[in-house]
């Protein structure tokens, strides 16, 4: 028996974020940063919650659109040097759908050209600007799908994948923001097609699984096409936060700079060695400073004897 004799909606196969982490660490890298740094961090944070919540927006829609299709969420493939982060790919009894979330502020427009362009307004002015076009984007994700499960048949299967593969494979651009208006009259059918709100993903699945020349797959053959995707995800090693901490680390820098060109004050160590303490970077001998002027004037840390060689500081 199959899965899809036993349910009636949607199964989220893979239903983690890895955006859900990356916005745990920047909240915690907040609380150590300050000035520029501390609103670079905001800016950011603001930025993974609005793409969070456009996420969260498709997967309302998909978890209440009682179609019986595999919902796999945030795979991170690598083939051949190439690599594609996938919002969100559906396999259902008849189609595969690659689809890119975008929560966009403002109204799009897409031209005869195929080009983006977003308005939106602010107070009485309105501002005009184009935006990379989420449709080339998706396409190399959908690219990339190709590559990885063609590379698994044998040449006569091969042929036959590559030929039907946009058949059975299609790109979809999610405009998850409710407020965006989308005027797609001058685009392109074939890019018209494309995009979509969210509120039409569900009617949408339903349209192009209703197209005549659709395949039907077996249950068996879905469900191991969904197990053979989740089997290909990769953790994804690239650290969002990595320029924030960097950031941190030369605030930090310059603060002990400007505490060692302020009047300085090294107080001595104790014989007992209690106060007797290593640098993190270096594993030098760490001494205990107090800033003399400056706005940390009066605050205590410990610095790198081995400065300005070594930058390293830890509080007290």
């Amino acid at each position: 028996m199959g899965l899809f004799d036993k349910i009636k909606g949607p199964v989220f196969y893979k239903d983690d974020s890895e955006a859900v982490h990356q916005l745990e660490v920047l909240k915690e890298l907040q609380q150590r940063a300050s000035g520029e740094t501390a609103t670079s961090i905001e800016n950011e944070i603001r930025f993974v919650e609005a793409g969070i919540y456009g996420e969260k927006q498709v997967r309302f829609e998909l978890e209440n659109s009682h179609i019986p299709m595999f919902v796999l969420h945030d795979l991170y493939f690598e083939h051949e040097g190439l690599t594609s982060q996938v919002d969100y790919l559906i396999i259902t009894r008849k189609h595969q759908f690659v689809i890119e979330c975008k929560n966009l502020y403002g109204d799009i427009e897409i031209n005869s050209n195929g080009d983006f362009i977003r308005k939106f307004s602010y107070g009485r002015n309105t501002k005009k600007e184009g935006i990379y076009s989420p449709i080339t984007q998706n396409r190399r994700h959908l690219e990339l799908v190709k590559q990885i499960r063609g590379a698994q048949m044998n040449p006569l299967l091969r042929i036959a994948f590559d030929k039907y593969f946009y058949d059975n494979y299609r790109s979809v651009v999610v405009l998850a923001n409710p407020k965006t208006v989308l005027n797609a009259r001058y685009a392109k059918k074939e890019v018209r097609n494309q995009v979509i709100r969210a509120d039409q993903l569900a009617e949408y699945i339903r349209k192009i699984d209703a197209e005549p020349n659709s395949v039907s797959t077996s249950e068996k053959g879905i469900e191991s096409l969904a197990n053979f995707f989740l089997s290909i995800h990769k953790e994804n090693k690239v650290d969002y936060t990595e320029k924030f901490r960097n950031m941190i680390d030369e605030t930090k820098s310059d603060v002990f700079e400007e505490n060692l060109s302020n009047e300085v004050q090294i107080e001595p160590k104790n014989e007992d060695n209690t106060d007797e303490v290593l640098c993190p970077k270096c594993g030098a001998l760490m001494v205990r400073r107090k800033a003399g002027k400056g706005r940390n004037a009066g605050n205590e840390f410990f610095g790198c004897s081995n400065f300005p060689k070594c930058r390293g500081i830890l509080s007290v």
